[in-house]
């Protein structure tokens, strides 16, 4: 069994940052990309940033040179640091993750934790 587990969210001001924090735990085997997705009411989850084992990136547009992926291959987590963060950065984030187990190293199978809540208002 697999879990993900997110933490950091919260309110924050316009303008303020926040960091998010993701691990994963249980029978992994492998962790291939690990990324984070946003949904806000009425919308869509989208993703936000994911990030390759070997560090590879991608943004969304709208989160470009505000919002940084890492992760610590060693503890199994991933991060996101949130800097000018707007009010249209509401939402719920999840986490996800594309993980092979060790009872079936051969497969891969998508993963996502329960999401934390960031709410960016004054």
């Amino acid at each position: 069994q697999v879990q993900l587990v997110e933490s950091g969210g919260g309110l924050v001001q316009p303008g303020g940052s926040l960091r998010l924090s993701c691990t994963a735990s249980g029978s992994i085997f492998s962790i291939n990309i690990m990324g984070w997705y946003r949904q806000a009411p009425g919308l869509q989850r989208e993703l936000v940033a994911r990030i390759s084992f070997s560090g590879r990136t991608t943004y969304v547009d709208s989160v470009k040179d505000r919002f940084t992926i890492s992760r610590d291959n060693t503890k199994n987590t991933v991060y996101l640091q949130m800097n000018s963060l707007k009010p249209d950065d509401t939402a719920v984030y999840y986490c996800n993750a594309l993980i092979s187990t060790v009872q079936a190293t051969g497969l891969t199978r998508e993963y996502w934790g329960k999401g934390t809540l960031v709410t960016v208002s004054s």
